[in-house]
């Protein structure tokens, strides 16, 4: 997006022709025929600019709930922008340990910043793109919030005047996504330098236990059921070495190290009468063993993130399965057993085993009226099948 053209479209012929733009697209009407209305009061560029903005608040819908339609988005910086509720749980957490003040180094649209505002920080936001800046800046306007942005190297910015300092490194360069932190934008170097004082890093989920400082707590966060990011956080905001936080429709819960006793604690057993599959940021916490504690059973296998109990529970860290029956684990025997019970929709959970499921569910060729789910896993080292069904 032009930066000229987006600063036009903050104007007030510029926002006539924004609010003009989503009308005939809300009405339904042709691509062809929006285009040649809107061009008849502005030029290309800007007509340009201002369905890309239609376009991506309906896409934002996802992310930003209700805030979308008053916000500004690039496609690039919508598909990186954190999740409302994930970054306002961050905001939370940074306002409960005393943060007054905060510098987002790096900080694109301004979507944390925009989090951070709500929640009552006095914010600043500094990033290279220059349109990004300029976007930012319209959010927190546009939303009536107080804060500042500035187009400038994070790296080289002082902010020791800040209590917290915040970064969201951009995990993409030329060939793509990269998992190297040392190809971070700012690199992990940068970010090491930030996690000696107050501060809080967004990372990929995938980051590596082992490449956490020691003394930093690294918290793992999922949103309705999906992982969307590890957070560190140093200095005062530390409070434990590992946490897990499930967002849900019911609201929030969290889980550390300290709820966890370990596996020699809970042990390796049989399958019982539940099955419990740990929520992702649980597993990416490496905290399945606090799971099997809080429903009073074990794992199936030591290095699978399966929970077995003789006891039904309900916790916002697992979904739990009733287990009916073991099916065969052997396909052949599996697909006769299936036809028996006359199943012809069969979802398929697998962890542990060589399956892929689109195409064992091809194979197996199901008919019949019923709709069954199964779990393939191993259980005492052994090919398991169970025949379960959701609490």
């Amino acid at each position: 997006m032009d930066l000229d053209d987006f600063r036009w479209l903050l104007t007030d012929d510029g926002q006539t022709l924004l609010a003009r733009a989503a009308e005939l697209v809300a009405g339904g009407d042709t691509e062809l025929h929006v285009q040649t209305e809107l061009r008849r009061t502005a030029e290309p560029g800007r007509v340009a600019a201002a369905l890309t903005q239609v376009e991506l608040r309906t896409k934002a819908v996802a992310k930003f709930g209700d805030l979308a339609a008053r916000m500004y988005f690039t496609p690039d910086a919508l598909e990186q922008a954190t999740r409302l509720p994930v970054s306002t749980h961050r905001a939370g957490r940074m306002q409960a340990y005393g943060a007054r003040t905060l510098i987002d180094l790096g900080c694109g649209i301004g979507g944390d910043l925009v989090a951070a505002a709500r929640a009552g920080l006095i914010c600043a936001g500094v990033d290279l793109d220059p349109v990004r800046v300029a976007v930012a800046q319209a959010n927190l306007d546009a939303l009536g919030l107080p804060g500042a942005t500035q187009v400038a190297d994070a790296t080289k910015v002082d902010h020791s005047a800040f209590d917290l300092a915040f970064v969201d490194p951009a995990r993409r360069g030329g060939a793509g996504r990269t998992f190297d932190a040392a190809e971070w934008t700012p690199p992990w170097t940068f970010v090491e330098s930030l996690l000696r004082r107050d501060a809080c890093v967004k990372a990929a989920p995938g980051i590596p236990h082992a490449l956490v400082p020691d003394g930093v707590e690294a918290e793992w966060v999922s949103d309705g059921g999906e992982v969307k990011e590890a957070v560190l956080w140093s200095g005062r905001t530390a409070t434990t070495a590992r946490r897990a936080t499930v967002i849900g429709a019911g609201g929030l819960a969290t889980l550390t190290d300290e709820d966890d006793p370990g596996i020699g604690e809970v042990g390796v057993r049989d399958f019982g009468a539940y099955l419990y599959e740990p929520d992702g940021a649980v597993i990416r916490a490496g905290l399945v063993t606090a799971v099997a504690a809080g429903v009073d059973g074990g794992l199936l296998d030591e290095k699978i993130a399966y929970v077995t109990s003789d006891e039904p529970f309900r916790t916002p860290f697992a979904r739990g399965y009733r287990v009916l029956e073991e099916l065969p684990y052997r396909e052949k025997q599996l697909k006769a057993a299936l036809r028996e019970r006359a199943i012809g929709r069969l979802t398929i959970k697998k962890r542990g085993v060589h399956v892929v499921p689109d195409e064992l569910r091809r194979r197996l060729a199901l008919s019949g009226g019923s709709e069954a789910t199964i779990v393939l896993t191993r259980a005492a080292g052994e090919g398991t099948c169970l025949l379960v069904e959701p609490l």
